[in-house]
């Protein structure tokens, strides 16, 4: 039976293998090279909970440019080729090592999606000095000419769930689909032959790669749940309900993303998701405002819309736009137009108001010649709303 390390063995451990390869970082880069990319996203998936499928969507909603990196792939990389055939091991040190190397390449610094990382304690430890280190740099270098290269850094867990039961079926679905590729590829001599897993024809084998999803990675990614930003996705639902899980889980936040001097000096300015939650309540008050505080000026303005600017909107029922412009004075008082805008509001339009003065020669003066203008007030209302809906072919 196998021992496990103690959890503070692991830790010293970790902190051993972090210093080690975080000094050689330096030496070969130097520290203002030292620049990760501003987002990760650790990326878990039980066996066919689609994390290939999903990936790319991710990528494009997150602006991740970079393919993901697949942690199983960087260890048959050459540098880890060339560790085995030395007879070394690629053990937490080496895995973290050529991963930090690649997370430094300049194609990942609009952000990273890591697939299949971290997956022991020595991993999770290495993974939290890293985010430490990322603070540290920031705050060294946040007042020279390099700070633009390293912003405070957001660390995703976003995890695609499946259980035990529907991961089994989606492996053996997944074998019976390559079969057929691939018997068609070998027929036709057309295409590239796709991987055979034993894991995707063995039940068993299914099974034991789900246990030991389930007893690692899912371990290690649920131990950073109270550090980083967790987001758990039912990943049995239809495709297309779990992007929209993705979208929500994700979606821009700026107190998270924006330097915290950036978002102090834009918190003042209201969000328009705050604005929108009341307003249909304070359009209501403002309405009621009116029939009691301006009743005259309210009924003017109601009376107007009813009987000079409905019948043309009528008209363009099927466009669901009319432009309509008026020279009546009652528009010179501003409060009437606010009560216009309320009004069409409430029924369902949008209303804007554009104020056009017009110089109109009123008389000359025949002893200079001077042309004496009037000023024309003219107000340009344009009115949007739903229109028809034609059936057409």
């Amino acid at each position: 039976m196998a021992v496990t390390a103690p959890a503070d063995l692991e830790i010293k451990d970790a902190q051993l293998i972090f210093n080690q390869v975080w000094k050689q970082l330096e030496k070969d880069y130097g520290r203002t090279q030292l620049r990760f990319p501003k987002e990760l996203i650790l990326l878990g998936g039980a066996p066919g909970a689609g994390k290939g499928t999903n990936s790319d969507f991710i990528r494009e909603l997150r602006g991740i440019t970079a393919p993901p990196i697949v942690v199983s792939q960087l260890l048959d990389s050459p540098e880890a080729q060339k560790l085995k055939a030395q007879g070394g091991m690629v053990g937490d040190r080496e895995v973290i090592g050529i991963l930090f190397r690649k997370l430094l390449e300049p194609d990942q610094q609009n952000g990273a999606i890591l697939d299949g990382f971290p997956r022991t304690k020595v991993q999770v430890e290495c993974l939290k000095m890293l985010f430490d280190e990322m603070i540290a740099l920031r705050r060294e270098f946040s007042a020279t000419h390099d700070a633009a290269h390293f912003k405070q850094p957001i660390f995703h867990i976003l995890l695609l769930f499946v259980d035990e039961t529907e991961s089994i079926a989606r492996q053996m679905k997944r074998g019976r689909e390559v079969l057929a590729h691939n018997e068609e590829v070998r027929s036709s001599g057309l295409g590239e032959l796709w991987e055979e897993r034993a894991t995707d024809f063995d039940p068993a084998l299914a099974r034991n790669r789900y246990r030991v999803f389930k007893e690692k990675t899912y371990d290690a990614l649920v131990s950073l749940k109270e550090i980083f930003h967790y987001h758990f996705i039912n990943a049995q639902a239809p495709l297309e309900l779990v992007h929209e899980n993705i979208v929500r889980e994700l979606e821009y936040q700026s107190s998270l993303e924006l330097d915290p001097r950036t978002f102090d000096r834009l918190r003042t300015i209201p969000l328009a998701s705050e604005i929108v939650r009341h307003a249909r309540q304070d359009l209501v008050r403002r309405l009621d405002a009116y029939q009691v505080e301006h009743h005259d000026l309210f009924n003017a303005v109601c009376d107007f819309i009813e009987h000079k600017m409905m019948p043309i909107i009528i008209r363009h029922a099927i466009s669901g736009r009319a432009n309509i412009n008026t020279e009546d004075a009652l528009f010179h008082d501003p409060e009437a137009l606010v009560i216009l805008i309320d009004v069409f509001s409430e029924r369902g339009f949008h209303a804007t108001v554009d104020l056009h003065r017009l110089e109109i020669p009123d008389r000359v003066n025949l002893q200079t010649g001077e042309i004496q203008c009037r000023v024309k007030k003219v107000f340009r209302i344009n009115i949007r709303f739903r229109g028809s809906q034609i059936r057409r072919g």
